[in-house]
Formats: C-alpha cells, structure tokens, sequence
C-alpha cells in the first residue's frame, strides 16, 4: 500500500514537527488506515514508515535482518547520499556512531562506556548531579517572576550533568552546546551553523564545519586522556581497545561526538517539554506538588510526550515479514518513535498528558539491542532537577507561545517562556 502524497510529504517536513499537531494527525491517519505501507515524498528513496508500536518493537528485536548503518540512519534527500559518501569515504553516515552500527562492532563499542552508566554505577553520581540541579534551580528562581526555562535552565543543565561525566571543562559548555544545535537543527536557522535558511547542500556543508570543530576539539582530547588516563567517559572512550587496538578515527569520533551531543540534547528537549505541559496544566502542577513521590512517573510521560528522537530508520539485510508485509533485501524503513508513542492500541487517551500510567510502555529511547545507552542517566538527571525545584514554585504559567526546533530527526522545544510565583 501507498501513503498519499500528503500524507507522506507531512511526516518528513521539519516545520511539520516544529508544529506538532499536523504530524500527530497525519500519522493518526497512517496507524489506522495504513500501519505499515510505503511513503516516497518528494527526492526521497521511498520507504515503508513503520507507524505502529508493536511493529516498531518486532524491527528492533531483530537487528540482524534490520541494520541500522547500510544506509542512512536517519531520513535524507537522494540528492544527499552521493555527498556524504564522499565525504566519508563511502559510508551513508556523515557520523559513525552507535546508532549507526551493526553486529559485533556495535556490541564492541558498546560494551565501552556501558558499565558506567548502568542504575548501580551511576547511583555514585546522584549526589553530584543534586549540586548541579541546585545550582541551575537557584539561578531561575533569582530571575523569577519569568524566564524561558528552555534557554535558561533546560539546555544547559542537562549539558553541565554530562560535560561533567565525560570530562568537558565547564568553560567548553558553550562551545558544545552551539556544535550540538548545530548538528541536530541544520534546517533552523536560528540554531543552524549559518544562522538562516539554508537549501540541503548548505545544510550538509554545515555539518561537515561542526564536525571538523568537533573532531579537532576532542582530538586534542584523545591526546590528554591517553597521556593521563582517568575514570571519565571521555578517557573510557580515548583508551578503549578493540581486539588490542585503540578504536579507528571514525569509531572515536564518532563516540566523542555521540556522547557529547546525544547526551544531553534529547534530555533537554524532554525537559523543556514537561516544564511546557506543567504550565498548560495547573492541576497536575498540584498534584505534584502534593505527592512527590510521582516525579518518576512525571519524567516517564514526559519522555513518552515529548518523543525527541522522531525516528531512526532501518533496511533489510534480507526478504523478511513484518506484520504480514513483504519487506524486501534492501528496503528502507522508518520506525516513527513519534508515531509509536502515540498509539492507541497501547496508550489510553495517547493525545492527553497523563501520569497515572502504569505501566508507560513508552518506546522513546527506543528498543532491543539499540536502545539508548544514556537512558538511567536521563531518567535520574530529571528527576533530580524536579525534585530540587518543585518545593520552591507555588505556580507555573506560560508567559508567552513556546517554540520547537526546526527539524524532522531530533526536535523539542527550543523556547518555554514562563510566569512563575514562589513559596
């Protein structure tokens, strides 16, 4: 089955998302009427859009016949592939990070940094990440009565937790935080390497600028750590050896950047997103306040809400059948992690922001063997930072119309202005 054009056209469209209503309602429509079908939006590869939750969760527990890294991990123009593999010499990702590995080299790099952020090893972190989460509470309550919470406590908060994990001196977080806007928000022009609009070829010569800062920063990096090795995940990262030899150029970088980017981005965006639906919500704003011991509830549906990672696409290793579709050798695929968390055969009133779900099946970070390495991390980060703040507001309101990012990949909201009153 087909997608209308519309249809297909809306749930590629960064602005779409930037909007949210008009892809939540297209992908409404998919769910219902064509679950699993093919779309081919203008200068795309056509590719079957895997809009279901249980469909989602049988492509991913199977990575062996649905790769992550033979083609591009994330949605493109054809026009797009032919430069990316020049510049990589071949490969379809710009990065070659975890997200776009496959078999024994994904479980290799993997096994790298995950001792150090299972729940038991990051607990030595809690007490840490509770200095930090007090520092950022205390600077917007001195700006009160108003701020724009994305900009002034949820961007940067969650980058000082992981700078600090992975050994980012604290006067490098600006530096960080402007590559990783860039990296996710190329078609933005407030957060884009440029600073305006930008046709694909700019967008993608924007990229390759970020990453020749970024691999230049942390190749100084491997230097340091290698001559004086600590327990920091960026040192993890210089010093890991693979069968005896320290990871290739584009294994490191791309772990360095992957980390640095990834570790904090979609945890902020999560964050503004809840502060958002708390200020449209005044009553689960009291029942919060009234029982905190609902905060961990709170960060699993705004997790589920805000969906930061849209999607991640995949193609068949081999003929396979998912849902009692054909899926060929070859074929591309979008597993819409937007769409997922959405539906209704899993989630009561998907549409409505509700805490008393239980279990959330949310699949955000998404599922299997690729599911987000720095999950426990953002859970605990955000409930610390809640916890911290939350005995400090008597009210929270929007002071103005919240804004996301420009982008159909990662997005979420890039301004939250808010009105609020302390106890």
């Amino acid at each position: 089955m087909q997608i209308p054009a519309n249809l297909a056209q809306t749930i590629v469209d960064s602005r779409a998302y930037a909007a949210g209503d008009p892809v939540d309602e297209a992908f409404r429509t998919i769910r219902a009427e064509m679950p699993l079908a093919v779309a081919e939006p203008e200068g795309m590869e056509p590719f079957w859009v895997v809009s279901r939750h249980a469909d989602i969760m049988t492509v991913e527990k199977q990575p062996d016949i649905f790769h992550n890294g033979d083609k591009s991990t994330f949605l493109t123009l054809k026009e797009m592939e032919p430069m990316v593999r020049f510049i990589t010499g071949g490969e379809p990702n710009l990065v070659r990070s975890l997200v776009s590995l496959d078999g024994q080299e994904h479980k290799d790099l993997r096994a790298v940094v995950f001792p150090s952020v299972t729940p038991k090893a990051l607990r030595g972190l809690e007490d840490d990440i509770r200095k930090i989460a007090k520092t950022f509470v205390a600077e917007m309550l001195a700006k009160a009565p108003e701020c724009d919470f994305a900009t002034d406590v949820a961007f940067l908060y969650p980058l000082r937790v992981i700078m600090t994990v992975l050994g980012v001196p604290q006067e490098d977080e600006p530096f960080m935080l402007k590559l990783t806007q860039e990296l996710f928000s190329s078609a933005d022009p407030e957060l884009n390497r440029d600073r305006k609009e930008v046709n694909p070829a700019e967008a993608l010569d924007g990229l390759r600028r970020t990453m020749e800062d970024l691999e230049a920063y942390f190749g100084v990096m491997t230097e340091k750590f290698r001559a004086n090795p600590t327990d920091q995940v960026n040192s993890l990262i210089a010093n890991a050896k693979v069968n005896g030899e320290y990871l290739n150029r584009r294994q490191l970088m791309g772990y360095y950047i992957i980390a640095a980017t990834a570790g904090h981005d979609t945890t902020s965006n999560t964050t503004a997103g809840a502060m958002w639906a708390l200020a449209e919500r005044p009553l689960l704003f009291e029942q919060l306040k009234a029982d905190p011991g609902k905060v961990n509830a709170f960060v699993e549906e705004s997790i589920r809400w805000v969906v930061p990672v849209k999607h991640f696409m995949r193609s068949a290793t081999q003929d396979a059948e998912v849902s009692g579709q054909k899926i060929k050798a070859g074929d591309w695929m979008m597993l819409s992690y937007q769409s997922a968390n959405r539906d209704e055969a899993v989630f009561d009133d998907p549409f409505d922001y509700r805490i008393d779900r239980e279990p959330n099946r949310q699949i955000a970070f998404g599922y299997g063997a690729h599911v987000c390495l720095g999950q426990h991390l953002a859970r605990m980060e955000m409930r610390i930072l809640w916890e911290e703040l939350f005995p400090h507001l008597k009210s929270i309101e929007l002071a103005g119309t919240p804004q996301r990012t420009i982008s159909n990949f990662v997005c979420g909201p890039k301004h939250v202005p808010i009105r609020f009153t302390l106890n």
